[in-house]
């Protein structure tokens, strides 16, 4: 792994480390907080069962947390303070050592489909929810997959002394203390984003004590320092911050202003801006999820996008990169299901297909149904003043630098295109958030005086309106019989 150590330029300012715990591996950046300059890193996998659901050990990304600090260096042990940013939704299930009681349910896990309609009818419906908590909740969101436990696995629910997300468990295994953001938080669908507290009716109506769970830290706050033991580079008495979900924390490695659209492409596809103004979209698309800093972070997101994509392709025998334009076909790519639309029980569909349709023309199908769904949501997530039509739309994550994706992107959203030079913007953002704990500021004045935003600007094409038309109607027509679950379960 490539590390930066002895022969990195000397730091202008402090060191701090930024963490990105995504469901497939952990990253760990050494950053100048005064330059934004990285000055080493690490990274090391976990694993997902992808049996019945999707699950991880827990033990498994502090593991892959401390792999990744040691392949930093000397320079982690310099460091003054620490940020961990993680997957959102996921449920962390400890008991009174601890340690884990099972291994975590996952955001993509949406076998709490039933428990998600459910309490929809318990608690006065969508509008309510959105009401409440700012969000629709579906089988993503944790408070469905702790009715889940409480059902499928009753053991395991009375066992369990401790409820956190994942970057919850990782920050306590730092310091001991349990505490949490309101970033990551506001996607659990127990905390009411118009009172920024727990939500005891809703905790009450799943079984869960509010005791089980972590303290929200306030935005700025120190909430601890490292703990000694030898898995950590660090010195003890490191200071660590708050830390949040992976879309807050991108968001402010980016230095987002309101009103400027991101698109990020990775294993699960987004699209998101920060706000001033509380979300709370009854229709269910729009998540109303709080940001790191104080203000909002609307937010759609689609359970299917790099990894259908590529799955697609290789089942095609091709390069991801081997597309062609043309025909007439539309593949829906929803192989786990699909959040947005709202169809858990889903699975891929292809329709039109013909004798004359090619393979390229098929995975640029896969390509056009995938960024369908998140353009569909882009408008609702941008502020009502906002300017719809002059900020390009930022594309970040893993597939942001494929050409097929930024083709697609431009062809279907008809706006110009922003593509960011700087990689690892989640655990950039970590590293801005700690930053400002040093400084004072505002983490995304930080980030924007590091310049992570800027990057080469792609012109717009004309939109394929033919396209997107035709992808609706397939969907209108099939999205019925899609959700359904397998042979009657």
């Amino acid at each position: 792994m490539e590390t930066h150590m002895s022969s990195a330029p000397s730091a202008q300012g402090p060191l701090v480390v930024g963490v990105d715990s995504s469901t497939q591996s952990t990253k760990a950046l050494v950053v100048d907080a005064a330059t934004g300059q990285v000055m080493a890193r690490g990274q090391a996998p976990h694993r997902v069962t992808t049996g019945e659901g999707r699950e991880s050990d827990p033990q498994e990304w502090w593991e892959a947390l401390c792999t990744a600090l040691r392949q930093c260096g000397p320079l982690a042990r310099e460091a003054s303070a620490v940020s961990v940013a993680g997957q959102q939704h996921g449920l962390v299930t400890l008991d009174k050592e601890g340690k884990p009681v099972r291994p975590a349910l996952l955001w993509n896990d949406v076998r709490s489909a039933a428990q998600a309609r459910g309490l929809l009818e318990r608690l006065g419906g969508p509008k309510e929810w959105a009401d409440r908590v700012g969000s629709v909740p579906g089988p993503s969101f944790t408070v469905t997959k702790w009715a889940w436990l409480a059902e499928h696995e009753p053991a395991s629910a009375r066992a369990t002394a401790a409820v956190r997300l994942p970057h919850d468990y990782l920050t306590e295994r730092l310091t001991g203390l349990g505490t949490t953001d309101r970033g990551d938080v506001s996607g659990t669908g127990w905390w009411a984003s118009s009172t920024e507290t727990y939500d005891e009716e809703i905790l009450g109506v799943v079984g869960l004590d509010p005791a089980l769970l972590p303290r929200v830290a306030r935005p700025g706050e120190v909430v601890g320092t490292v703990r000694g033991g030898s898995e950590l580079p660090f010195s003890k008495g490191t200071l660590v911050a708050p830390g949040t979900g992976d879309n807050a924390a991108a968001a402010m490695g980016l230095g987002l202003r309101p009103g400027t659209p991101v698109l990020s492409l990775g294993t699960s596809g987004t699209v998101y801006a920060v706000s001033e103004r509380r979300p709370a979209d009854p229709t269910g698309t729009v998540a109303g999820f709080a940001d790191a800093r104080g203000a909002w972070l609307p937010l759609a997101c689609t359970l299917n996008c790099t990894l259908a994509v590529d799955r697609v392709a290789t089942l095609l025998r091709l390069d991801r990169e081997e597309v062609a334009p043309g025909g007439t076909v539309t593949l829906l790519p929803y192989l786990d299901g699909e959040r947005t639309p709202n169809l858990p029980q889903a699975t891929g569909m292809v329709h039109g297909l013909r004798h004359d349709t090619t393979p390229g023309q098929l995975l640029q199908a896969a390509y056009d149904g995938a960024v369908h769904s998140l353009l569909g949501a882009l408008d609702l997530v941008l502020d009502r003043d906002a300017d719809r039509s002059s900020p390009p739309l930022l594309l970040i994550g893993g597939g942001a630098r494929g050409a097929a994706w930024q083709h697609t992107v431009r062809r279907l959203s008809g706006r110009p295109v922003q593509v960011p030079e700087a990689q690892e913007l989640v655990a950039l953002g970590a590293a801005a958030q700690v930053a400002g704990i040093l400084t004072g500021e505002d983490p995304s004045a930080i980030a924007r005086r590091w310049g992570t935003a800027q990057g080469p600007v792609l012109d717009p094409v004309e939109r394929d309106d033919a396209t997107l038309s035709r992808i609706s109607g397939v969907l209108s027509d099939a999205a019925p019989l899609m959700d359904r679950a397998p042979h009657g379960e």
